[in-house]
């Protein structure tokens, strides 16, 4: 079996393993705390999260040229 990665890429920190035999009210209230969690984060770092979103996404290369190679 494949170790698992996590998409943060974190490698070290404290373990935790989902619970198998929690009820279905109990797995909602995790995904409750979760929203709320990110919501908080989110109200704190979103602009700074946007602009390194925008920082990662945005091309260096010159528009100049850019019409010039389509066909309509």
């Amino acid at each position: 079996m494949k170790p698992w990665h996590p998409p943060s890429g974190l490698r070290q920190g404290l373990p935790f393993a989902v619970d198998d035999t929690w009820t279905p009210e109990q797995a909602w209230a995790v995904l409750e705390l979760l929203d709320d969690l990110r919501d908080r984060v989110w109200t704190h770092y979103g602009l700074a999260v946007q602009e390194l979103l925008r920082e990662q996404r945005v091309t260096q290369e010159p528009l100049d040229d850019f019409d010039q190679d389509l066909p309509f």
